[in-house]
């Protein structure tokens, strides 16, 4: 998630990042042994594959991941909002706010080995894969929680390869292509995208009454310092204003705002904190319960960036990156490294009917999930996508599991509005290939407004 606002920098100037595979391999093993205490034991298995990426009788050729960076600290210090909010001690986290932790390291590792085998398996990658330059591409936002989430997937993709990890500009700043900012905007356009944001999510910010008073009742928040000063005031379904600016990325004030902030510390705190009632501050919670205070969130990103007028404005730079990839001569795998805000403006822009999430309390786009486009080839030799959500499950998070045949990380196959599957649910690359451009299109259609 992002929440600051950046600026769209006028120049870009192209840093490569390089580690040495031996010294990110030694690191992924000193961070598991340090999740080891964590976890419970296992022995390391090899991976596989779940059922929805394999596809009997088709070649793969490529592959293009839209990834969410792995856990990370909240994006907030500890002098914020969350230091007031609640009389209880916040997890000790393992890196500065918004940075990733290295519990967030060591599952990006385990899902990179993941993916290895899966690409071996379907022999896009031979093993000790050293791919030439045009075959492989690395590519994240200049955010720390991005790069080093980049880092650490490659490192178990690539273990016998010193890949680069693009990034552009300066470090911990928002490239502008992942930055989910308005860059087209007019009196026109502002009126109509608020009128949309209020017919979709008025009912559903109505809604999370309840969502609020289990926060507020969980935290202690009549207790907190903000309280008892006037600072932070009881949360309500009917103080939320959304905020449209030109070259920035859309923003909140009211209590979602505020209330997204603590469903996000305590999302993550859940990750982390090994004990489930420690990490809700005493309180013993159910599943239900945490993906209650997990759906404040999720509501949050959707009425920020998923409106067809809004998505269609900030996720233009992301997708006309995927269609390069998906044309790119020679290659055969992509990593595009964001954040939650990206993987949803990208699917509300190319239509994505709702889809249902198991196993995990964030529904939309899990930490470290990925969107993962495939490329087909039938044995008639025509082409065809797949869209997959990949992800590890709630318990796989807490429990930094190693990723095995029998415990897999979770894939869902994404469907797209008046778009056919075929009976092996994949859909024909013209399909995809031009749902994208339509997408691309919408953007030059704002100018109606």
């Amino acid at each position: 998630m992002t929440e600051e606002r950046f600026d769209i920098m006028e120049s870009k100037s192209r840093i490569l990042i390089i580690f040495e595979t031996t010294a990110l391999i030694c690191l992924a093993i000193v961070l598991g042994l340090y999740v080891s205490g964590l976890a419970r034991p296992a022995e390391p298995e090899e991976p596989s594959v779940p059922e929805s990426l394999e596809h009997d009788g088709y070649t793969l050729e490529q592959v293009v991941v839209l990834s969410r960076h792995n856990i990370r600290s909240p994006l907030v210090g500890g002098d914020s909002v969350l230091s007031t909010v609640t009389p209880h001690e916040w997890f000790e986290w393992t890196s500065p706010a918004s940075q990733l932790s290295l519990r967030g390291g060591t599952l990006e590792t385990s899902m990179g080995q993941y993916f290895r085998k899966w690409l071996e398996a379907e022999e896009l990658f031979p093993e000790n894969y050293q791919p030439k330059k045009e075959e492989v591409r690395i590519y994240a936002n200049s955010k720390q929680r991005t790069i080093a989430t980049a880092q650490f997937f490659t490192a178990g993709l690539l273990p016998a390869a010193n890949e680069e990890v693009e990034h552009h500009g300066e470090f911990d700043t928002m490239d502008p292509v992942f930055a989910p900012c308005l860059t087209y905007m007019s009196d026109g356009y502002v009126k109509a995208a608020q009128e949309q944001i209020n017919t979709l999510y008025y009912k559903e910010i109505g809604a999370l009454a309840d969502n609020y008073e289990l926060v507020s009742d969980v935290i202690d928040m009549e207790e907190s310092s903000g309280a008892k000063d006037g600072s932070i005031k009881p949360f309500r379904t009917d103080d939320t204003t959304v905020i449209l600016e030109k070259g920035k990325e859309p923003a909140m004030e009211g209590s979602l705002k505020t209330a997204c902030t603590v469903s996000d510390a305590m999302t993550l705190q859940y990750y982390e904190e090994a004990d489930p009632e420690k990490a809700a501050f005493g309180n013993t919670l159910s599943e239900e319960q945490w993906t209650e205070i997990a759906d404040i969130k999720d509501v949050y990103n959707d009425v920020l960036f998923t409106a067809p007028l809004i998505a269609a404005n900030v996720a233009n730079p992301l997708l006309r990156e995927i269609d390069s990839e998906m044309s790119a001569d020679g290659r055969r795998f992509t990593f595009l490294c964001g954040h939650d805000s990206n993987l949803e403006s990208v699917l509300a822009a190319l239509e994505a009917d709702k889809y249902d999430l198991p196993e995990t309390i964030e529904k939309k786009t899990p930490i470290g999930s990925k969107l993962v486009f495939t490329k087909w080839r039938s044995a008639d030799g025509r082409l065809f996508w797949d869209v997959d959500m990949v992800y590890q499950t709630t318990e796989q998070l807490r429990d930094a599991d190693i990723l095995t045949e029998e415990n897999h990380p979770a894939s869902v196959d994404l469907s797209f509005r008046g778009l056919s599957q075929n009976s092996d649910s994949l859909y024909t690359d013209a399909d995809i290939r031009g749902r994208l451009d339509e997408s691309i299109e919408k953007y030059s259609e704002l100018a109606n407004y």
